[in-house]
């Protein structure tokens, strides 16, 4: 999908299953989620939002919304804007946009472009501005653009889905990968305990010796002195 960088995750893949290569597909954000379903992916990261039939989607993290700007537009030396500053801007509103909108900000163009890329170069014409998630703002780089943050307008969720009936165990590994689990983690299928073929008898408990006590020595008779009398006196 554009603008998501699945690069850490399959070299952690490599190094964890390099028995099963992890083969990468391009495919738009609208193709994403029929990719799954007719089987020519085994799962897909997508973002959030339209139909998700029969899938399963584990959100993974949500991306800022910025607006596109020519380089030299009184946009471009704030920090941060709201929908309120472009009130008066012409917005394009590209027809794969990948945000929610109630109601896009600003004024309307003529005609919706087909694609981000081509609403990035209306920008650089200076037709309008556009508002996209970050990732595609960075996709979409140009020496002559530049992006600020907007905030309170909807955010694209990015999202890891497969088919629902088809959690299998290269997917559990995904998953866990995508998820910042550790190799070692217990989650995902456990392969089931070999039953005994014979219950063998508990080890008896061996009982501590109790240290013999030494005889004690027979007490050593002392005789006794003889009473020494008083000296008779010789006549």
């Amino acid at each position: 999908m554009p603008g998501v960088i699945p690069a850490k995750w399959t070299r952690m893949w490599a190094e964890r299953s390099p028995e099963v290569p992890l083969d990468l597909v391009q495919v738009t954000a609208g193709e994403a989620a029929d990719q799954v379903r007719e089987r020519g992916v085994h799962a897909a990261l997508l973002r959030v939002g339209g139909d998700r039939d029969g899938l399963h989607a584990i959100p993974l993290y949500t991306e800022v919304s910025v607006v596109v700007v020519p380089k030299d537009h009184v946009i471009a030396a704030a920090d941060e804007v709201t929908p309120g500053d472009l009130a008066d801007e012409i917005v394009l509103h590209p027809l794969d946009d990948t945000l929610d909108w109630v109601s896009p900000p600003g004024r309307p163009a003529l005609q919706r472009p087909d694609t981000t890329g081509d609403a990035v170069e209306l920008v650089a014409a200076g037709i309008g501005l556009l508002v996209v998630p970050q990732s595609l703002a960075r996709l979409h780089h140009r020496k002559d653009l530049t992006y600020r943050t907007i905030t309170d307008v909807p955010q694209s969720q990015v999202a890891l889905s497969w088919l629902e009936d088809e959690t299998t165990d290269e997917v559990e590994q995904l998953i866990g990968i995508v998820r910042g689990r550790t190799v070692n983690s217990t989650r995902g299928r456990q392969p089931e305990p070999a039953q005994a073929t014979k219950s063998e008898p508990a080890p008896a408990k061996a009982q501590a010796a109790k240290p013999r006590r030494k005889p004690a020595a027979p007490a050593r008779r002392t005789q006794a002195a003889p009473k020494r009398g008083k000296p008779r006196r010789r006549g």
